[in-house]
């Protein structure tokens, strides 16, 4: 306790109506106040649309994602292909030449099958490699990783945020920006009634 004696007690709802600026207080002006509360308003409807739209949009990936998955488990499996001859030439790129091996591997009901695949490291002519297979026998990447849709399912979580988000933050620009030009305006009102009351008071 100060040797003054204490302080009137200031209440919880003052406290916070002052650090949003809606207490009542000659410097602000009205339209200040306006803009703090709509202000308030809209970070509300973000805090109450965010969540369930990212919750949505998380989980819609995610249901995808996996389905994706069940099915590339189901439609492409592995097989050892062997290599019958090194050296080929695919495409070229900016830095690159990408070699390539012709091989040969078990396709779909025993049937072999032969084509060009990237080269690696020490291939050659006889050497075995497992690779993946679609449904055709043609060789394709391996299936969907659990990993890759559980961080496509984060990502479409974060874009329902800003897509809750971004449209708000838009009206709160032109708002404020209408608030400025109203708030210049009235700075502009007061300086040209100062200037006409000095003039007045101007000693003759």
């Amino acid at each position: 306790m100060s040797r003054f004696g204490a302080g009137p007690a200031v209440r919880p709802s003052d406290r916070l109506r002052r650090r949003l600026g809606l207490e009542r207080n000659d410097l602000r002006r009205r339209v200040d106040r306006f803009q703090r509360l709509i202000a308030l308003v809209l970070l509300l409807v973000l805090l109450a649309a965010a969540p369930p739209l990212a919750a949505w949009a998380a989980g819609w990936s995610y249901r995808q994602g996996s389905r994706a998955e069940r099915a590339e488990r189901i439609d492409r499996h592995q097989v050892v292909a062997t290599v019958q001859s090194t050296g080929g030439i695919g495409s070229v790129g900016d830095r690159y030449v990408h070699e390539t091996v012709r091989a040969q591997w078990p396709g779909p009901g025993g049937k072999v099958k032969s084509g060009s695949l990237p080269s690696w490291q020490d291939a050659k002519d006889g050497a075995r490699r497992q690779i993946w297979i679609d449904r055709e026998g043609e060789p394709t990447v391996r299936p969907r990783a659990h990993n890759r849709t559980l961080t496509d399912a984060a990502y479409a979580g974060f874009a329902g945020v800003l897509v809750a988000g971004l449209p708000l933050l838009l009206a709160y620009g032109v708002l404020r920006r209408r608030c400025d030009r109203y708030r210049d305006a009235l700075w502009e009102a007061d300086w040209a009634r100062m200037d006409a009351d000095a003039g007045r008071n101007r000693p003759s």
